[in-house]
């Protein structure tokens, strides 16, 4: 049996949650870093307001013209302290980055919050993604001069080198049938289309069509159990010893209960859903057609979804990939919105700018939802800054003095520069109640 592996310290899913929020929470939204370089502008154009106020109640002012001047420019450089203009996005970034943790979607900064809003292109992997990724061993078929339980035995044999679903289902019915499995002597996986080694002198290869194809190893024998099967939205593998063909496996993997909601309600939100996986065109368009999927990739490789997010992308698209695996590693990477499922691997979730830490994909709509909401609200906070100081600090210079006599106490605009702070950051926490 193989070994069970428990992961410690850093390693636990707690650990990489709790840094994942700490980053995102840390880092800088496109839209704060524009409002840093306003913020910077406008120190120094509020130090010339203060003292032009200075100079301009000493000259022209009224007894004790100085010290009125004095005041006034002081309450200019207190009035116009750019707190709310510096907490205007990161406080809405950091509730966004609580408010998503709460809801099971991680991001990994505040980029990824604030590009989400823009996706019109929604690419999905399959087995994992859509499906549970627990697969059940379905059947095998051997070729005639070929026992079934033999064709398991070697398939199951040749799969203990590999971490995909279906590899572990295959290998489960094996030892529920009580096979003898042996060591391959040597493993090879050809990421997305199958696995090749060596077992007691022989050659092995299992894998879908594309496999066989590769390794000019005819299926014709199986077309039709092989489609068949597909169609009632079967995985199937073809087993090959030494360049011949002698048996398949199907195995079957049940579509997430949440999967249909997700996909109809992403749908209705007029995202482009397209669904590009490993297994065969048939499978594919099968569980496609029980989603409501129209645009379907069969038999993809690694690289090609990585094409398929790159011609989707020059065709002017904003781009999102769901996935779970390592095959699915470089498309997330490409992709402007990559987003891992928490039930993938490590290296699924390390290329994504989203982690959905259950699975599930209605965390996207959520996660949409929550962009939009957080966008809306770093500009409500910023047109608060703005407007505090585009009204606040002619008051502090005592531009309405002629006219009515007031002038803002250094202590009263103390008070109103804090309130302007506290408009803000009670702006941002309204996002706690976004669904």
């Amino acid at each position: 049996t193989n070994p069970v592996r428990f992961k410690v310290g850093s390693s636990t899913v707690l650990s990489q949650i709790v840094q994942m929020v700490s980053q995102a929470q840390r880092s800088k939204a496109p839209m704060q870093r524009m409002a840093d370089h306003v913020a910077g502008w406008f120190v120094m154009v509020v130090i010339a307001i203060s003292v032009l106020t200075f100079f301009g109640w000493g000259v022209f002012g009224p007894e004790p013209s100085w010290v009125y001047g004095l005041i006034n420019a002081v309450a200019v450089l207190i009035i116009a302290c750019p707190c709310a203009l510096g907490l205007a996005t990161p406080m809405s970034i950091m509730v966004a980055t609580g408010r998503g943790a709460s809801n099971g979607v991680l991001f990994r900064d505040a980029a990824a919050i604030e590009n989400l809003r823009k996706i019109d292109t929604l690419i999905i992997d399959k087995t994992g993604t859509l499906t549970e990724g627990q697969p059940s061993f379905d059947k095998v078929i051997a070729l005639s001069g070929y026992e079934e339980n033999e064709v398991l035995r070697l398939a199951a044999s040749l799969d203990q080198g590999s971490e995909h679903p279906l590899a572990d289902a295959i290998v489960r019915a094996a030892r529920e049938r009580d096979l003898v499995l042996s060591r391959p002597t040597s493993f090879e996986s050809g990421s997305g289309i199958g696995v090749k080694g060596e077992l007691n002198g022989q050659q092995l290869s299992l894998g879908n069509t594309a496999l066989m194809e590769q390794l000019g190893i005819s299926v014709k024998a199986f077309v039709p159990e092989a489609e068949k099967l597909r169609a009632e939205g079967a995985s199937v593998m073809h087993l090959a010893v030494d360049g011949k063909l002698i048996g398949l496996i199907a195995v079957s993997d049940p579509i997430k209960a949440s999967t249909p909601e997700a996909v109809l309600s992403l749908k209705d939100s007029g995202l482009r859903i397209v669904m590009a996986t490993g297994d065969g065109l048939t499978t594919a368009k099968s569980v496609g057609a029980r989603l409501g999927i129209d645009e379907v990739y069969g038999e993809v490789k690694p690289a090609d979804k990585l094409e398929l997010v790159k011609k989707l992308q020059k065709e002017g698209r904003v781009v999102a990939m769901a996935g779970d695996g390592i095959n699915d590693a470089p498309a997330l990477a490409q992709a402007d919105i990559g987003i891992a499922m928490g039930t993938g691997t490590d290296v699924a979730m390390n290329s994504a700018q989203v982690t959905l830490v259950k699975g599930d994909l209605r965390g996207i709509e959520i996660a949409r939802s929550l962009s939009e909401a957080t966008v809306k609200n770093m500009k409500q906070n910023l047109m608060f800054a703005f407007l505090y100081n585009g009204l606040g600090i002619p008051l502090a210079a005592g531009v309405l003095y002629p006219f009515t006599g007031w002038l803002l106490s250094p202590m009263i605009a103390a008070l109103a520069m804090s309130l302007s702070s506290a408009s803000v950051i009670g702006n941002a926490l309204r996002l706690r109640s976004q669904n």
